[in-house]
């Protein structure tokens, strides 16, 4: 508030006690005579003002981010209206190379070249940045505010994330250094073991008379557990094969898929140029012309088991004397009417739109008359709306299309799974036959 004042008036109200008000005016007097002005208080204190707004410069640092900055120029309106904006531009690649250089003088690296690679690259990736975030404003309307303190930071992180580095290099090295002293130990151990060894040699002659004969036991277990391995490598060639079929189906299915997407960007973009001002215009109509009628009488068909406001009979079907009485209803929310359309889609792929509420436009949506280009004459907001029902329709008339290749899709991915289940049994048995040989071969 008091910055306010200073800017706007030259003075901020109350600031000097009456004593320390005359003490300036008593010290201005002869300034003010030597200006050719009459000697009295209101011309001293006014004289001392105006040197005052001369020479009393203020500097303002404010950030654009947030909601104080907007604020604050609200309440406090001298703030925009008696003072210059200074822009900071953007940092020239060569004061960031500059700075990189600067901080990057005193961090070790594996050679000059490597330092000016890295440091080349601090302006670079900071210079990648502003432009994404230009492409993020044209694309989102988002700012992403990029800093000198930004580019501080990153300096910042790279000096951290290289210490951090090299001490987990230094501690890598010091355990492989570590390990090699433990090999040594061991090296002189086995040196001894073989000694003795030796002299064991006497007793392993006598067991190994033992062990040929549990070796023919093992080789009957051994090619009992190859047979049954052969079997399930059979099943598990077989999975495979049904998951490649599975996936061809999937890919072929999503395929048709994705060739609809455009369909529903199209749908999308005419919902896009409608505005709630449109649907007040639409509001005021006593009795529309028949083609808008037409347009929202499909919309309240396509709605009638998605939008609880669109009045429906036992069977799900629309159910209204009056379509556009009930149309009015519907947009007495233009917000809500347009967020259930720009929805629509995912009801259509969660199978909750009945294809009755398809069949009931099927007459209309065939009128030749049924256009966006003929209907913008009357309406744009119906022109839009019908733009919308004619590429949803279309989506939907690919989704349905595919509805077998889905269904072929699930029974494959049934057959996986029992072929899956048959093979699992498989590698069950298998391994409980490994286990027992594990054992025989042990004793072995």
């Amino acid at each position: 508030m008091f910055i306010n004042d200073l800017l706007s008036s030259g003075e901020i109200a109350d600031l000097f006690a009456g004593e320390d008000k005359d003490t300036i005016v008593n010290n201005i007097r002869p300034a003010v005579k030597g200006a050719g002005l009459i000697d009295n208080k209101d011309n001293c204190w006014n004289f001392y003002i105006q040197r005052v707004k001369k020479n009393l410069h203020m500097c303002l640092c404010f950030s654009p981010v947030g909601e104080s900055f907007r604020s604050r120029a609200r309440k406090f309106p001298a703030l925009v209206n008696c003072t210059v904006i200074d822009w900071f531009h953007p940092w020239p690649e060569d004061a960031l190379l500059s700075v990189a250089s600067k901080f990057l003088a005193d961090v070790e690296m594996a050679s000059d070249e490597v330092r000016d690679s890295i440091t080349r690259f601090m302006p670079y990736s900071f210079k990648v940045v502003n432009e994404f975030s230009a492409m993020i404003f044209e694309q989102e309307r988002r700012y992403v505010y990029t800093t000198p303190k930004s580019f501080l930071e990153l300096i910042k992180l790279f000096k951290v994330m290289l210490a951090k580095k090299k001490d987990e290099l230094e501690e890598s090295k010091s355990k492989y250094e570590a390990g090699v002293v433990k090999l040594q130990e061991t090296g002189e151990i086995v040196a001894k073991l073989e000694e003795e060894l030796k002299v064991f040699s006497v007793e392993v002659e006598e067991k190994k008379k033992t062990a040929d004969a549990q070796a023919e036991i093992v080789g009957k277990e051994k090619t009992k557990v190859e047979a049954q391995s052969a079997i399930a490598n059979v099943e598990a060639e077989k999975c495979s094969k049904i998951k490649v079929e599975v996936e061809e189906e999937s890919a072929k299915v999503q395929s048709d898929l994705d060739e609809a997407l455009p369909l529903v960007e199209k749908a999308k973009e005419a919902l896009k140029g409608l505005s709630l001002k449109d649907f007040q215009n639409l509001k005021a109509l006593k009795s529309p012309p028949k083609d808008i009628e037409n347009v929202f009488h499909c919309v309240l068909n396509l709605l009638c088991t998605v939008d609880s406001n669109v009045p429906v009979d036992k069977n799900g079907k629309l159910k209204t004397e009056n379509s556009w009485k009930t149309s009015l209803s519907v947009m007495a929310n233009p917000a809500a009417l347009l967020s259930t359309l720009e929805g629509f889609k995912e009801k259509i792929d969660q199978e909750l739109v009945p294809g009755n509420n398809f069949k009931a436009i099927r007459g209309t949506i065939s009128d030749p008359n049924f256009t966006p280009a003929i209907i913008k004459n009357k309406s744009s907001c119906a022109a839009g709306l019908c733009d919308w029902i004619l590429n949803i329709t279309m989506y939907y008339d690919v989704v349905i299309s595919v509805e077998p290749k889905k269904a072929a899709v699930r029974a494959a991915q049934q057959k996986l799974a029992e072929a899956n289940a048959k093979k699992e049994e498989m590698d069950i048995l298998v391994a409980k036959l490994m286990g027992e040989l594990a054992l025989l071969q042990a004793d072995f």
